[in-house]
């Protein structure tokens, strides 16, 4: 997928955001092959240093690989002239402008209604953490929504918090819907929209369109299941060399795969006729998930992971081995991963980094590095809002760009 057959390719966007939710969003923009522009104040925004950092450099893997395939532009947000500035990239005339993603908070000079007073149809999408107002993250959120309760050993009460962003990042393609969505209304209307996304809504919405909180308000709390999968029959096994497998059988297809792999078919069918279940049923699988895992393990510990490895591939069961991600690096650069890649990116060094993982006619898009912070400022500004090097000089030489 080249840059100009790119889907997104042509389509601006301005990004004001920091962290996660809104930098995500950006990121699956710029791989979709649109041009996004970064704003940031100078100095960066609270997230130019959030770790992880290089060790070598000291610079944020963070940032970095959340702004690759952006522009970047620093500008004084304090200074009226600078406030202007981002203001006209902001609403920029053309039918592909006038598109923008922020979290910004406690800033009415840059609100929807300033914005709409200088582009009718501007687009402009705002990350939140609570739609009344109140800070939220993903951090705060999670607990919120009662999934931290769920998460755990079974045998221990203490809520346990993920490490995964999962709402930023949901919120971030929640996001990128959004605005795609308002593209073509404006295509096809000529409005413009204002979009709200609030990290506590995307999050209660996610766990109600599972079905987890009806199913509450009819029984009552799930119990904690530790690393049992809930409704189906899923759990991890250790092998006799100490590697960790998860197997999974949601269908009766993969229960009769795992049942031949581990030459199991006939204690099942007995198991099941003692019990008075039928465990080709994903339901009776579950409800019987703990007598099941104990036929099983012992074929896990009698048998090193090669063993083990081969026996469920030939069966064609539904596995996986857990890595940690020091195994998942060495993996990748003894055995490749066509989504991954290793770069050289400025300021940092060699990292690994990603394509998108969107396949356009089965094809990966190709790698992007980050720019480092204002490295695009003047080229952004010339370009979009036509400065000349005069005027560039003079908001140097002022600070609203700061030195060059």
């Amino acid at each position: 997928m080249t840059a100009a057959s790119a889907p997104l390719s042509g389509l601006r966007i301005v990004e004001f955001a920091s962290f996660v939710a809104g930098p995500s969003a950006g990121v699956t923009f710029a791989q979709l092959g649109a041009e996004v522009i970064r704003i940031d104040p100078l100095g960066g925004a609270a997230d130019i240093g959030r770790w992880p950092v290089s060790r070598r450099t000291g610079a944020s893997l963070y940032w970095t690989a959340l702004n690759r395939g952006k522009r970047s532009v620093a500008i004084d947000v304090r200074d009226p002239e600078g406030r202007e500035l981002v203001l006209g990239l902001a609403t920029a005339p053309g039918p592909d402008e006038g598109i923008v993603v922020d979290n910004i908070v406690g800033r009415p000079w840059f609100s929807y209604e300033s914005l709409r007073d200088r582009r009718s149809d501007v687009i402009h999408a705002r990350v939140e953490g609570s739609a009344d107002g109140r800070a939220a993250v993903d951090y705060t959120v999670n607990p919120a929504c009662g999934v931290a309760e769920l998460t755990g050993p079974a045998d221990s009460d203490r809520p346990v918090n993920h490490v995964l962003p999962a709402w930023d990042l949901v919120t971030g393609m929640t996001a990128t819907t959004a605005v795609l969505a308002a593209v073509r209304r404006r295509a096809l209307t000529g409005e413009g929209s204002r979009l709200q996304i609030a990290l506590d809504d995307v999050a209660l919405a996610t766990v109600a369109n599972l079905g987890w909180l009806s199913e509450v308000a009819e029984v009552g709390d799930r119990e904690r299941h530790g690393n049992h999968m809930y409704g189906t029959f899923g759990v991890d096994f250790v092998t006799r060399d100490g590697e960790r497998v998860m197997v999974v059988a949601l269908t009766g297809r993969q229960w009769s795969a795992l049942c031949a792999a581990t030459g199991t078919e006939e204690v099942m069918a007995a198991l099941g006729r003692s019990l008075s279940a039928d465990l080709s049923a994903e339901a009776d699988r579950y409800r019987h998930r703990e007598v099941v895992e104990a036929v099983l393990r012992p074929w896990f510990s009698q048998r090193p992971f090669p063993e083990v490895q081969t026996a469920l591939d030939a069966a064609g069961a539904l596995w996986s081995r857990y890595r940690s991600l020091r195994q998942v690096v060495d993996d990748f650069r003894a055995e490749g991963a066509d989504v991954l890649v290793e770069m050289d990116q400025p300021g940092v060094g060699q990292v690994i980094s990603a394509r998108s993982p969107i396949r356009v006619d089965d094809r990966y898009g190709e790698p992007a590095v980050a720019s480092e912070l204002g490295a695009d400022t003047d080229g952004v500004l010339a370009d979009v809002l036509g400065l000349d090097d005069h005027e560039l000089a003079r908001l140097h030489d002022s600070g609203v760009l700061g030195t060059r």
